[in-house]
């Protein structure tokens, strides 16, 4: 009787040490497709890790799914040296991020691993990938203009410390080059730039020649190039975010820059349909049209106490298709959009901002009446010529006929000159407000001397 109540209590002095939550059964694989994998006997939440054996050491892969007594994982990196019947052990807790001033000027991987070759980086806090959402009514307004450095959206787009601008273009028409003017231009405290599913030599090249030595001091890199698993592309947009709450937190102003949220969207396709989600629109399925406002509205102005998130997320436009899914999706969730123009680059001119098809929707909140009203009247010009270029160019249009069209013919050499901008030149957000003004008193004046006339 004695030895039984000593037994009893050892057990219950075991119990305090051991607690059922914090033991970690593995599984063992079971299947390969494609680049899931499907493991039984793992006992493991979505968006956790598992660490998976392999030939040559293991591997970190994350659950995406189950099914009955399946789980699905996808790996963070390649599936080379994976063995059928591999052990599968989930690991304690969510993956988390080493965030800390040391992050500025650095260049890292989609899971916060540098890749830059100097070494570790320090850390201060670790975060999840997941954040609560700030209550709508706890934001501030967004009253201040921000400055990027172009003139054509510093005059006609005006962005608002807080916006989410998505930046719409095809491939080749200068994205990337109009995201490296901004980080120069820009006076956000903190530039965060997240390169999601770009070719790896584009890589290198815009942050050795687009960004530059000056823009790399206040600027930190996220990595995730086209040859990284979905996962990786997908996690590298979260980090790239979450790296901009963090900075905001800090209360400083963030310039948060994602090439591109097509990317994000593809790479969260390939995983839902690895896992048997069925495809809804063109080929994506639903979670895809879920994730893509909870990625968006992360960005934004803080509380009180914050700094704020100044947003452009790229927008790939296939085919220069601008009712492509993806596109038609962005464009309602985010506070405007700057369309690039295919035909103006190919005309030489740069950036390529088709004035017309954008819109900045807090510019009347963050400008005065007078800069409205100049940007509306050059605007109606440059478009009353493009209603009437067809006419003008085959030499149908009489001059005198109409002395609005005079005026836009006279005045489009000027607007056109206004629009470029070279690559490496910075025109801050005053600058730009007085030649507004200097072209719309120059237009004024060849009116008036056409009415004396």
């Amino acid at each position: 009787m004695v030895n039984s109540i000593r037994i009893s209590e050892r057990l219950k002095n075991c119990q305090t040490f051991i607690h059922p939550h914090k033991v970690s059964v593995a599984g063992r694989l079971v299947r390969v497709v494609g680049l899931t994998l499907e493991a039984v006997g793992v006992k493991a939440s979505v968006g956790s890790q598992c660490m998976v054996e392999t030939a040559k050491g293991s591997l970190i892969a994350e659950v995406v799914g189950f099914s009955h007594d399946k789980t699905f994982l996808m790996p963070e990196q390649s599936l080379e040296g994976v063995l059928p019947g591999a052990s599968v052990m989930p690991l304690s807790g969510k993956a988390r991020l080493p965030f800390s001033m040391s992050l500025l000027g650095r260049v890292i991987d989609g899971v916060g691993q540098p890749i830059d070759g100097k070494g570790p980086i320090k850390v201060d806090e670790n975060y999840f990938y997941e954040s609560k959402p700030i209550n709508p009514l706890a934001r501030r307004a967004i009253t201040e203009p921000l400055d990027v450095g172009v003139r054509a959206i510093n005059s006609f787009l005006t962005v608002g410390q807080g916006q989410r601008m998505g930046l719409f273009a095809g491939s080749g028409v200068g994205k990337s080059v109009l995201l490296g003017m901004m980080t120069r231009g820009t006076t956000a405290d903190v530039i965060v730039v997240g390169l999601i599913g770009e070719r790896g030599r584009e890589v290198k090249e815009f942050i050795d020649e687009i960004l530059g030595e000056e823009g790399r001091k206040r600027a930190v890199v996220v990595a995730a190039p086209a040859d990284n698993s979905p996962l990786m592309r997908l996690k590298g947009c979260e980090t790239a975010v979450k790296i901009s709450e963090y900075f905001r937190d800090q209360g400083l102003n963030v310039l948060l820059l994602v090439d591109s949220i097509t990317r994000y969207a593809q790479a969260q396709r390939e995983i839902a349909l690895a896992v048997g989600e069925p495809p809804a629109t063109k080929g994506y399925p639903p979670s895809v049209f879920s994730k893509l406002p909870q990625l968006v509205e992360r960005a934004g102005n803080g509380g009180d106490g914050q700094g704020s998130i100044s947003a452009f997320f790229t927008v790939l436009t296939e085919g220069d298709d601008l009712q492509d899914p993806i596109a038609d999706a962005a464009r309602a969730i985010l506070d405007g959009h700057i369309v690039l123009s295919r035909s103006l680059a190919d005309a030489g001119h740069y950036p390529a901002v088709d004035i017309e098809a954008s819109i900045s929707r807090v510019m009347p909140m963050v400008t005065s009446p007078e800069h409205q009203q100049l940007a509306q009247q050059l605007k109606q010009v440059y478009s009353l010529y493009q209603q009437n270029k067809d006419l003008i160019s085959i030499g149908a249009y009489s001059k005198g006929s109409d002395p609005r069209i005079d005026q836009a013919i006279n005045m489009l050499p000027v607007i056109n000159f206004f629009l470029q901008q070279k690559m490496k030149e910075v025109i801050p957000y005053d600058q730009s407000l007085q030649q507004l003004q200097e072209i719309i008193a120059a237009a004024q004046a060849y009116e008036n001397s056409q009415t004396a006339g």
